[in-house]
């Protein structure tokens, strides 16, 4: 999906495209190559570099004076060395990097609409992560939760596959633990889920958290797993500045039958990309990912209108096909200032 967001529309504007896919996933832009391929693009015009010593080769892409464009998404750690290193060489940089992507349920929201989206939210799209504050019906959320399906993602049925590594599932495991010592409740535990001919799988099913405060790790790390955090504001003011001093500001949305809440939301709220009644606002090949804060570095974002002007390079043409007066002499004036 991410390298989605990048090489057709810097292909579409007239460029050549290196992709370096992580070494832990490399299988699906070799067959995004392959399809490139069979769709007619010309040779060379997607081109796919592997690694196993990963910043030897990102090293090399961000110093190499043929290479004028640089998009990332990953890591903050990663992103940071890549918009530092790539924009000291003089090259454009969009860095696409952590987040905590919140949602505020007041009570006037539709319950039924509220909890499909959170589960959806929370335990489907699992780019980034999901908290949300004030939400009374933490039964039926958990209820919701447990009818998903946990499989190997080639299962038709299967709602979540497994995280990517061993190493990414002890990560989220500690999270989780860590949250439960910090004071946090355990609604839903998915750390020990067995799935049949795959005991010995990555997987980790849905799990929720409750009361979580701001100065947990769990809450101040982005988890990547399917782990859902429940937080709790005494208004809606609290709640808005809850979202606003996290570091990131990748998305956040709010859940609401109230124009005027909405309003103050989208107004107030310090996140790039706002969803009213719409739990993560994906982009959309007309309007750009417009994540910021710690949740990105550079200054043209991906996609939509931003993702043309990063892969391209503005122009000014000025013309004149008027015959000037010969006697006129020499005019020292802008050209656009003479009066013909």
């Amino acid at each position: 999906m991410i390298p989605l967001w990048m090489f057709p529309v810097a292909i579409t504007c007239g460029n050549t495209f290196i992709l370096k896919p992580s070494e832990k996933d490399p299988g699906a832009s070799i067959i995004l190559a392959e399809l490139a391929m069979e769709a007619g693009l010309p040779d060379g015009v997607l081109n796919i570099v592997h690694g196993t010593k990963c910043m030897d080769v990102v090293n090399a892409i961000c110093d190499n004076d043929d290479i004028r464009a640089i998009s990332f998404v990953g890591s903050n750690t990663a992103g940071m060395h890549i918009y530092s290193r790539a924009s000291a060489k003089g090259k454009r940089v969009q860095s696409n990097m952590g987040a905590k992507n919140h949602a505020i349920v007041l009570p006037d929201a539709n319950v039924d609409a509220t909890l499909n989206a959170l589960v959806a939210a929370g335990f489907g799209q699992r780019d980034k992560d999901r908290s949300f504050s004030n939400f009374s019906r933490e039964n039926k959320l958990v209820e919701r939760a447990k009818s998903l399906k946990v499989n190997s993602g080639m299962e038709p049925d299967a709602d979540l596959g497994p995280v990517i590594s061993k190493q990414a599932k002890e990560r989220v495991c500690r999270l989780i633990q860590s949250g439960v010592e910090s004071g946090a409740r355990l609604l839903l535990d998915g750390r020990n889920i067995v799935v049949p001919g795959f005991e010995h799988g990555n997987f980790i099913g849905p799990t929720i958290l409750s009361g979580v405060t701001a100065d947990m790790e769990c809450y101040k790390e982005e988890i990547f797993g399917p782990v859902l955090l429940c937080m709790e504001a005494g208004s809606f003011e609290e709640a808005i500045n809850i979202l606003n001093r996290n570091k990131y500001g990748n998305g956040a949305a709010i859940f609401t039958a109230s124009g005027a809440a909405a309003r103050k939301f989208q107004t107030e709220i310090e996140a790039g990309q706002v969803g009213i009644n719409v739990p993560i606002p994906v982009p959309l090949p007309f309007f750009s990912f417009t994540g910021s804060k710690a949740s990105f570095a550079g200054d043209l974002n991906f996609y939509g209108k931003a993702g043309v002007n990063f892969y391209t390079q503005i122009k000014t043409i000025t013309q004149q096909w008027k015959d000037l007066p010969g006697g006129s002499g020499v005019s020292l004036a802008m050209p656009t200032s003479q009066k013909l």
